[in-house]
Formats: structure tokens, sequence, C-alpha cells
């Protein structure tokens, strides 16, 4: 049970007020703050999470975290730290007490996150990859208090990966919310890793240097698939991946323009979505006979084209692009569509190729256990190239979710540190069309039965997709409570709650 309010803790408020297992928003000194009671405990921190500003106190307690409705991220009520991504940097935590039948902040309190002793053969840790995983790696370091040095290795500076397609590139989000909080004292090295020794831990850059460190993690994450078609190179042909990639789309869309997108997948999509704001006429063309259809179940799959196409965005079915040329692009099928700009967003490929030549185990992935450990000592994997055994499948899985990125790597980091945590978050991701956001908990790769609850036509839906009866994976329109109590039941592997919380929303 979640409260709202604008409750003044510096005067208190009635202890009754505040539900046992709830929350109750207010402030404390012009700050925005929730105070939580678990039985007689009480804790308070700041309300707002840290990573997309969502409201904590409609969030979900469980243990001693709430989690954000927003993108499910995780606070410590006790100390106010991140404990799982998307958020990284923690909210303020504040002293509160009992007086009576009152419930008083008195100020803020200072805290810090737990602190690991490190084996003392572990001085250093290279992290090949400077996308979501390779940063939450290093964050969660020095989070730790390892106090050896950190290289983090690749090109490109890590940044919210997810903005790229959706509010930055609709023109919503500013440069500056696009860089990754990073911590400090970590060596950025711009280079290529261009070669892996296994038995020495030591990698070779594209400069010719080498490094050996005493464990590495390989979070090299994946690349778009790159059509080869005549056309496919000429310069008002994007991808979508990186941060050059995505100011490159935004300086060829201006109003008035015509694009093209060649596939329908969560990125096409959502880049339909985005250029649709900047005023862009937009084709869709798939091979596809509905878009997500195969992820999301057919009706799912209609529902989402016809709020593009609410939206001014033309779709061509069941044809894939021939040719692309300065104005158009030619397709399969014979027809034409108008292009002043295409983007391509037609699936990633994991970057193994460094594992593969080091002898790792590569399937589909570079093969971790549950700590993350591939099958080289003092190796890790994490990311988009990681496949894992994930427990609601009961199958090794490889998602390209961000935030599982993030959460690999902060488990990966803790690993690495001798901490012995098995990873266990659930696979969870969003997706943004306009002005309609759908969650989705689980990993349901194959399933048999779609069961839709709720309205799709009223944007208030859950969804939820099943394999010989049982359910692997929930998605929901704006049905935040029900998605953050899907995410907590599988995590506990309490399937019969998974069934109570489906079973609760009307048809």
């Amino acid at each position: 049970m979640t409260l709202h309010s604008n409750y003044d803790f510096k005067q208190g408020v009635a202890f009754t007020d505040i539900a046992d297992g709830g929350m109750l928003a207010g402030e404390f000194e012009g700050e925005q703050v929730l105070v939580a009671r678990r039985g007689d405990e009480l804790y308070a921190i700041g309300a707002t999470c840290t990573h997309y500003s969502g409201p904590l106190a409609e969030g979900l307690i469980v243990g001693n975290e709430v989690r954000c409705p927003w993108h499910h991220a995780c606070f410590d009520l006790r100390t106010g730290e991140a404990t799982r991504a998307p958020a990284l940097m923690p909210v303020a935590c504040y002293s509160v007490e009992r007086r009576g039948d009152q419930v008083v902040i008195t100020g803020r309190k200072e805290t810090a996150p737990e602190k690991v002793k490190a084996p003392s053969s572990l001085r250093s840790v290279g992290i090949v990859g400077a996308g979501p995983a390779g940063n939450a790696a290093a964050e969660m370091l020095r989070r730790r208090g390892f106090e050896g040095s950190v290289a983090l290795i690749g090109a490109e500076d890590p940044v919210d990966r997810p903005n790229l397609s959706k509010d930055y590139l609709a023109g919503n989000a500013p440069e500056e919310w696009m860089p990754l909080p990073t911590p400090e004292n970590v060596e950025r090295i711009a280079r290529r890793v261009t070669s892996l020794d296994r038995r020495y831990k030591t990698v070779a850059f594209d400069d010719g240097s080498s490094r050996a460190f005493d464990a590495i993690l390989l979070a090299t994450g994946a690349e778009p698939v790159r059509l080869r078609l005549p056309g496919g190179d000429l310069p008002h042909v994007h991808y979508l991946r990186t941060l050059a990639d995505s100011r490159a789309i935004v300086a060829g869309a201006t109003s008035g323009k015509r694009a093209v997108i060649l596939g329908s997948s969560f990125i096409g999509l959502e880049v339909a979505a985005s250029l649709r704001m900047r005023e862009v006429d937009v084709t869709i063309v798939a091979p596809e006979a509905r878009p997500l259809s195969r992820v999301l179940g057919e009706e799912v799959g209609k529902w989402i084209q016809s709020l593009h196409e609410d939206h001014g965005v033309h779709f061509h079915l069941g044809t894939t692009a021939k040719a692309i040329e300065a104005d158009r692009v030619i397709l399969g099928d014979g027809s034409e569509a108008p292009a002043d700009l295409v983007v391509l967003g037609v699936g990633v490929w994991p970057n193994v190729a460094l594992a593969e030549a080091a002898r790792l185990e590569v399937d589909q992935g570079i093969v971790v256990d549950e700590f993350l450990r591939t099958s080289a000592m003092g190796i890790f994997a994490a990311g988009d190239v990681a496949v894992w055994p994930e427990r609601i499948s009961g199958r090794r899985t490889r998602v390209e979710h961000f935030v599982v990125a993030e959460r690999q790597g902060q488990v990966a980091a803790e690993n690495i540190l001798g901490m012995r945590k098995a990873f266990r978050s659930v696979p969870f991701f969003w997706s943004a069309h306009y002005d309609v956001t759908l969650a989705y908990v689980g990993h349901a790769t194959d399933f048999d039965t779609v069961e839709i609850r709720g309205s799709l036509a009223d944007a208030r839906a859950l969804i939820a997709y099943r394999k010989g009866g049982r359910i692997l994976a929930v998605a929901t329109v704006y049905m935040d409570a029900e998605s953050l109590a899907v995410e907590a039941a599988f995590e506990r592997g309490d399937l019969r709650e998974v069934e109570r919380i489906v079973n609760s929303v009307p048809s």
C-alpha cells in the first residue's frame, strides 16, 4: 500500500498514517522524501529515483529495498544506496524517529555502501568494453572499495543508450542527459583490443601495445546487423548504436524530410516515434506481416502498428529493401518508398570474435555460469555478449537489454572482488512509443499462448506469455505496480504469485 501526500516530516506525521509495509511521501526542509515502515522500523530516503526521476513512493518495497515503478531501479531503505541498475547514484538518507504517536525526520545522515576486502592477488582489473555493462562494473568496483587499478577500455564514452532512440532522438532530452554517471579514478583507454591471452590475462591493443591484468571483464556488447545491398553505404543511410549515430540521424531529421526505416524491431519503431515528433514523414519496411508479433504476439503487434499509424507512420510489411538510392528505397515487391533519410534496425550480433580467438566457450555469445565467469579462470563476461543460465526459462540465455547489461556488470564486479554473488535478476526492459510505454519482465522467446488482460485500446493492459501453461514473461502497459510485483515474484521463484497477479487483472 502506498500513500501520496505533502506531509511535512519536520513537523511530524501520525505513525498510524504510515501503513505497515507501506510508504508515505512528503517533504523535509523543501526536499522530497519518503518514509517507509516495516513493523516498528522506520526509514527515510529521497523520494525521487536518480535514474529518470521516477516517484519512488509509487514503487514497491521488497525486503529492505524500494523499487522504482518506472524502470525498476532499486534503493536500500537503510542507506539510500542504488543497489541495482538502472540507477547508479544514491538518494539522500535521513534520520527518522518516532516521538509518541508522531514520526519526525530530524535531518540528513551520512551513509556509506558496503565495502569488501578484495583478494590480495587482485591488484588490477581490465574491462573490455565501455558500454553500460562495463561502466556499471567499474562503478561497482570503486563503490565496493577496490583500490587497485581499474581500466575501462573502449573508444566511446558510456552513454544512456535507451535515450538514443527515445527522448534524445525525439528532441526531448538535452545533450547533458546522455553521459552515464562514471566513477572517479578509473583509467580510460580509448583503444580497440585486438587479442586476448586467456592464460596470462593479457590484452593487445590496436597500437601494438599490450597489458596484463589480474582479472578481466569482457563487456564487448553487440553490433548492428549490416545489410549488404546496393546503396547501403550512401551518406544518408544510418544505423543506431552510439551517440554519434543518434546525432547523425538528428542532423538529417529536419521537418518535412522523408525517412524510411528498415526493420520493425523495438529500435526501428522507437526511431519512427521519435522522428514523428520531429515532423518527419516515416515509412517502415519489414518482412514480417505484423511488427513485433514474434516477440509480443499478433494482437499486441497489431495494436502497436495501429498506434504508429494513428501518428502518421506508413508501413510496407511482407517485403524487404532491394536497393537504396539517393532519394528512395526500392522494395522487393517492386514498389518504392521516398527517402531523404534511411535508418536500419534489423537486429544486432554479439561481439564474440575476441572470445573465440582466445578459445573461450562461445555459443551464440560468451558462455558464463551463474557468477558470470567464463570458461577461463579470472575472466568474466557481462551484457549483450553474455549467455547465462536464466532461471525462468531454465535455459542458457542472451538478451540485449540495457538494464540487464548494467546489472550483470554490477554483479560481475562484485564477483571479481570475491563476493560469489549469483546473477538472479529477472530480465527487464521498457519501450516507449509516443505517450505509451510498455514494460516487459521475464524472457519468452518461445510461447504458445498470449493472454491479454485489461485493455490495449485504453493503454492499460497486462499481457502474459505462456509455454505449456507456464508464464515465462509478463508485459504491461501503464500497470507499473503489477510489473514490479511480477518481477519480485519471478525472483522468488513464486509462480503461483505470478499467476495470482495476472488473474487479478480483469480480462
